[in-house]
């Protein structure tokens, strides 16, 4: 049976009846009549994909660095097109099917022919490029990035025509109207509509908006968020979009994609299986495709017992589930007896007794216990910014104490070393919380010059920080070091054996390496598998447990002569357990 074994990340619809799915597994499959028919492979995951004019071919965007086209239906590979140095997020044929632009986390944009052959690199960008679209007569491509700003270019004389300024918010889309109308989605939830020497916005979500979608006769458009809600919206000539309707979304949807199939049904991704169909007339879901994933997002050690979650929102122990949360979870923390675990609904839950703590108008994506004013109190980090921060009530249950505003993007990673809580979010921004005053929180310099993934704590009171420009960080105060890894890829997730102050760090491709600190020596390097590694966490003695991508755990140990305290000689093989 073909399925994806992971989150879809894209997908797109032709009249003739085809739909196209990318995912976060490798794979992009094509289907046809509710059925998959035919699948092709990249070498890292599917970000984007989009068929040509005809319906004759589709073409591919990922993180391998390449984007590829493919014969449909049969889906035999034609043309790898390769020029980027880093992950390609978005790649889409000219109406004409003749060129190709590509937009890739490497500033740059890319026109290629259909042969493969690179005709231009057009830079300008100062940041990830996230978004391309063509106009409808192939004169010019539009460009979304994390820069903040909209750019047009002309392809053909590979020149940058227009730039602008959003005022430093990032876009992860951007769509181009026949009437050259250009539809921004930013990361505040607006809409921005720019014109020929204007410019306007609309606020339409609460969190970030991932996807726009045009209609064909450029009346209506349609804006995802990660506020859980779809919107419909006419379009009028030198007007804002009016809304005509909103819906909120299944809890298996992931609304990073999303693809008119004709007038009638919107194609969303969903976190495995295959992908979801919205009824517009009628508000319908058909979820059939959409299927578990066993892919996990977070580990930790709960009562001395490992505990994993993931895409499924199941929470396992040694293996043997526990509670299914029906939803996406990206972390997991103990706190006072309770096993707190949250993602892209924006719920904290407790995941013993099922029930909900907390509600956040965007996804949760990490956590940290300390203690304040003798009493132990729990930072949740969020997909906006801000830092929620619990403690326990006269009457047992968790209540709110504060939102604190860490940063303006999304928080990927918090640790505390008992007198200050670190931070590292999407900007590759990194800084410091005092415990005792929870404010103001204080920008580092340098962070990390990409998207900051992780951090964590030594107890020792030092911190270590990684992110996608491949670094692993170590702070003392606000004094930072940077260690150049062995990582070829984005490094995802970061953990500190405290018995020995190794370091294990997992990236998106598949390998965990250990930095000695003592011996300022990189002492162990695995790849045991192609999938990424999401969480690590220490379990002393040099021990570290790794949750993938794939669904599985991997043990790997690294031991020295002069344990504890350092200095790692040698590391043993790393074990894959089986599927938890």
């Amino acid at each position: 049976m073909i399925r994806h074994d992971g989150p879809i990340s894209g997908v797109d619809a032709h009249p003739i009846g085809y739909l196209a799915t990318a995912g976060y597994d490798g794979t992009v499959i094509l289907w046809y009549g509710g059925r998959a028919i035919a699948r092709g492979h990249h070498d890292h995951l599917v970000n984007q994909c989009q068929f040509s004019a005809r319906g004759d071919r589709l073409v591919t965007a990922s993180s391998d660095h390449s984007a590829r086209i493919w014969a449909v239906p049969t889906m035999e590979l034609q043309t790898i097109l390769r020029g980027h140095d880093d992950d390609v997020e978005m790649a889409t044929f000219s109406p004409d099917g003749k060129l190709i632009a590509t937009a890739s986390r490497d500033h740059t944009v890319g026109i290629f022919d259909c042969a493969g052959a690179m005709l231009a690199r057009l830079q300008g960008h100062e940041s990830d490029v996230i978004s391309v679209a063509w106009s409808d007569d192939g004169a010019m491509v539009v460009t979304s990035s994390d820069d903040g700003t909209v750019r047009t270019w002309n392809p053909r004389e590979h020149s940058l025509v227009d730039t602008v300024d959003l005022g430093e918010v990032e876009a992860d889309t951007a769509v181009r109207a026949a009437d050259g109308t250009i539809y921004v989605g930013t990361d505040r939830g607006t809409i921005t509509v720019l014109r020929p020497g204007a410019a306007s916005e609309l606020d339409a979500h609460r969190s970030g908006v991932k996807r726009l979608v045009l209609d064909s006769e450029g009346k209506m458009l349609i804006s995802t968020s990660y506020d859980r809600s779809l919107k419909i919206w006419t379009l009028r000539d030198e007007a804002l979009p009016v809304l005509r309707a909103s819906a909120e979304v299944p809890p298996a949807i992931w609304l990073r994609s999303a693809a008119l199939v004709g007038d009638r049904q919107l194609a969303l991704g969903t976190f495995g299986g295959g992908p979801a169909l919205l009824d517009l007339r009628t508000g319908e879901w058909d979820m059939s495709r959409a299927e578990p994933s066993g892919a996990l997002n977070a580990l930790c050690l709960f009562d001395g017992l490992l505990h994993t979650v993931g895409d499924a929102g199941i929470v396992k122990r040694v293996g043997r589930e526990i509670a299914c949360l029906g939803s996406l979870c990206n972390f997991l923390q103990p706190f006072r007896g309770r096993l707190l675990t949250g993602g892209h609904l924006g719920t904290i839950i407790d995941a013993h007794s099922g029930e909900l703590v907390y509600h956040h108008h965007s996804p949760i994506n990490c956590a940290t216990v300390f203690r304040r004013n003798g009493a132990d109190h729990i930072a949740i980090g969020t997909y906006t910014g801000e830092a929620i921060v619990m403690c326990e009530g006269p009457s047992g249950r968790l209540e709110r104490v504060a939102e604190i505003p860490l940063h303006a993007n999304a928080i990927k990673g918090l640790a505390n070393n008992g007198r200050d809580i670190m931070s590292v979010c999407a900007t590759g921004a990194v800084a410091i919380t005092p415990i005792d005053a929870l404010w103001p929180a204080r920008l580092l310099e340098p962070g990390h010059s990409r998207i900051s993934n992780g951090v964590a704590a030594s107890p020792d009171g030092w911190f270590a920080s990684v992110g996608r420009d491949r670094m692993l960080r170590l702070w003392d105060g606000e004094r930072g070091t940077a260690v150049p890894t062995p990582h070829q890829r984005s490094i995802k997730c970061v953990a500190i054996c405290p018995d020995t102050n190794m370091i294990a760090t997992g990236s998106y491709f598949g390998v965990i390496a250990v930095y000695d600190r003592a011996s300022g020596r990189w002492v162990a390097e695995e790849r045991p598998t192609s999938w990424g590694i999401s969480s690590i966490v220490a379990l002393g003695m040099g021990r570290f447990c790794a949750a993938s991508y794939d669904g599985r755990t991997y043990e790997l140990t690294v031991a020295g002569d002069r344990l504890p305290g350092g200095g790692a000689t040698r590391s043993s093989p790393i074990t894959a357990c089986e599927p938890v």
